[in-house]
């Protein structure tokens, strides 16, 4: 395979190739060049590797999201509405690799797995999850209409808008499970050997006939709506940008800085449910 790649690790076994997000000192986030290594990665996996493709996270958590320094979160001033549009179009085509890929893939996710990274993982055909783990909203309200909408065909349309309309909102490894964004949960010093052990079952089945399962249920999924439902978001998520609630939202984070802003809206979970204390 090509490489070495800078942000992104490639490593093969027998049974299954793992695409390792490589930037723990940056908590995996989804930097420019780490999305295009990634989608390079799965169109090399087409033809190369093991039957089954692994995505997991280096260091202490999968993914945090979007790399916002990247893609300038601290400006005050309205972005280009079709540049930021099409860039929010990009990676959904770019999950959406995943989710037409002929191998199958597993999501194998520790630790944190924030904003993008929660969406990301609703493509892969299989996801595992450690007990460790954190699946959550951004804690700063400057977007919306993106992350939630792909979680709808897995958790049904309710548990989406409460994991949305709640900033900062998260849900835990077994509540994962329970709404059916994951699998399975499992403890997290088990989570490589859990997945690695069903590659091992799933490679037992001939690739070709992988293959053509998992398009068979994909169109039965997509006759349900989900490819229908992603028609939309990168253009709702691209107007919010310029409203001026987030406008303001977006000039306090550059008067106060990101820190203090994410303060403002830090509150616990609403999974489980409890009441405020007096």
């Amino acid at each position: 395979m090509a490489g070495p790649y800078q942000t992104i690790r490639v490593d093969h076994e027998p049974a299954l190739s793992w695409i390792v997000l490589d930037r723990p000192e940056a908590a995996n986030a989804l930097s420019p060049q780490l999305l295009d290594e990634f989608s390079d990665a799965l169109d090399r996996l087409q033809s190369e590797g093991g039957p089954v493709i692994a995505i997991r996270g280096e260091g202490r958590g999968f993914c945090s999201g979007m790399d916002l320094g990247s893609y300038g979160a601290s400006d005050t001033g309205p972005a280009d509405p079709m540049a930021d549009r099409n860039r929010l179009h990009d990676n959904v085509q770019r999950w959406l690799k995943m989710w037409d890929h002929p191998k199958p893939i597993i999501t194998a996710v520790h630790g944190y797995c924030m904003a993008a990274a929660a969406q990301m993982c609703v493509f892969a055909d299989i996801t595992v999850v450690a007990d460790d783990v954190r699946i959550g909203e951004p804690t700063i309200p400057i977007g919306g209409g993106f992350i939630a909408p792909a979680w709808v065909s897995l958790v049904g349309h309710k548990r989406a808008k409460e994991f949305a309309f709640v900033p900062g909102n998260s849900i835990d490894g077994p509540t994962a499970v329970t709404w059916g964004w994951a699998n399975h949960c499992v403890p997290a010093a088990d989570l490589i050997g859990a997945v690695r052990g069903l590659a091992v079952r799933i490679a037992l089945t001939p690739s070709a006939v992988l293959r053509l399962k998992k398009l068979s249920i994909n169109r039965a999924a997509e006759a349900g709506g989900f490819r229908q439902a992603l028609s939309g978001i990168a253009e709702i998520d691209a107007l919010l940008h310029l409203a001026p609630a987030v406008l303001e939202v977006r000039a306090r984070m550059k008067e106060k800085g990101l820190k203090a802003v994410i303060q403002e809206f830090k509150v616990p979970p609403t999974t489980p449910l409890v009441a405020p204390k007096e």
